[in-house]
């Protein structure tokens, strides 16, 4: 499902002076707070690059690395620091993916892509874009109760099991 609404926010877009503000972050962010860090890579990484494939093919495994380590890294991040708040590990978790994620596309424009001036150019376009997109993902996973949600979803097996071990004890 994750990577499904990866491809399809891939395609809308905000326009901004010097580029486009895309929506696939904030399902990517949102992805890895709520899924383990493979299946965040997938919902993120291939999700991206499928969604690349179709609307704009020339960045899509760089698309592929920069948002399958994003949501990887911040998935991990947040498993890391669970006995924090979960607001705190899951805004850690993004805003280390998010910058992971800045890094590659950088890179990509500065190297292979295009130049370092138009990667330096672009630089806070790509900050935003994350940045908006951890934002918005937050907000969906702990104003809105969505992490709640989803665990109580797909995690009753795992808390069923505990309630019967607890109950054998």
């Amino acid at each position: 499902m994750f990577m499904a609404l990866t491809v399809a926010t891939s395609s809308f877009s905000i326009p901004v002076p010097g580029g486009h503000l895309y929506f696939c972050d904030v399902i990517i962010c949102t992805a890895a707070m709520l899924l383990d860090p493979f299946f965040a890579f997938i919902a993120g990484g291939v999700g991206s690059f499928l969604g690349d494939m179709i609307f704009y093919p020339a960045p899509m495994f760089v698309s592929l690395v920069s948002h399958g380590l994003q949501a990887l890294i911040a998935s991990l991040c947040v498993r890391k620091f669970t006995k924090m708040k979960p607001v705190y590990a899951g805004s850690i978790g993004v805003i280390v993916g998010g910058i992971v994620s800045v890094i590659g596309y950088t890179l990509d424009r500065a190297f292979v892509y295009a130049t370092v001036e138009s990667a330096i150019v672009k630089l806070p376009f790509a900050f935003l874009q994350a940045g908006v997109g951890a934002v918005i993902a937050i907000i969906l996973c702990y104003q809105f109760k969505l992490a709640e949600a989803f665990d109580k979803v797909f995690n009753k097996d795992k808390r069923a099991s505990k309630t019967e071990e607890v109950k054998t004890n």
